[in-house]
């Protein structure tokens, strides 16, 4: 790199979009990667990137518009939209004097990366692009923090995104693709289920897709002891209906 340039990072997710700079431990923006716009005839601005986090933004039955399905990428004008908000907005960057790393899913098809080729360099002008698969660079951080791990040079990574998973062997940084495994299974489906719940016990939240996201990533996590916690869980749900 040269005299004040610098490296972004952007993990370009389906549901959430996440950017920074190369060297710091944690992302500038984790924002949802879509364009929204209230219901109503009245309504003609679209919301963007972290404008529909704001606390005064009402994000009730919104129409969204997402760039992403089942991980590619399928609008082009709403991802220039939501990079222009988050590079220029939010990470106050200039794309002429930086160069770019961006995550992109397992076997992008050529098309597809001949339009993220184009948006890179043609619509922000970026110095350079590296384009990395998800797999091998959770291997490389996982291995610079684990001896153990760098000593034996391979893992399998499970990467569960927005619309879809993959279970990725990755051996001496390198992801064996013939065999990677694709489920069509993600974080939607969950959102869709929460969404049916709610809905079949309390009060219709079908079109309510932001707000179910957002109630998700605050409160879900990733058991590590299932019994306990379906205990746990169990007891609550006692407690509160015998309260």
């Amino acid at each position: 790199m040269t005299g004040g340039s610098k490296v972004v990072v952007m993990d370009n997710g389906g549901g959430l979009l996440k950017a920074g700079f190369g060297g710091d431990k944690d992302p500038i923006a984790v924002v949802p990667n879509c364009m929204a716009k209230a219901p109503g005839a009245n309504s003609k601005k679209w919301l963007v990137a972290d404008q529909l986090q704001a606390e005064d933004v009402d994000v009730t039955g919104m129409t969204l518009k997402r760039p992403i399905d089942r991980g590619y990428l399928i609008n082009t004008e709403v991802q220039r939209e939501v990079w222009e908000r988050v590079l220029r907005g939010l990470l106050q960057v200039d794309p002429t004097n930086s160069s770019l790393l961006l995550v992109e899913p397992m076997f992008n098809p050529p098309a597809l990366q001949h339009a993220t080729d184009e948006l890179v360099f043609e619509e922000f002008g970026f110095n350079s692009l590296c384009v990395a698969d998800a797999p091998s660079l959770v291997h490389l951080y996982e291995a610079s923090h684990q001896p153990t791990l760098f000593r034996a040079q391979c893992s399998l990574v499970v990467d569960c995104g927005f619309s879809f998973t993959h279970a990725s062997p990755v051996l001496q940084n390198f992801t064996l693709n013939y065999g990677v495994r694709r489920m069509d299974l993600g974080g939607k489906a969950l959102t869709n289920y929460l969404k049916e719940l709610i809905s079949y016990r309390s009060l219709n939240v079908m079109d309510e897709t932001l707000l179910i996201d957002d109630a998700k990533e605050k409160l879900c996590f990733v058991s590590l002891d299932v019994p306990r916690d379906l205990h746990l869980a169990r007891s609550a749900s006692f407690l509160i209906c015998h309260a």
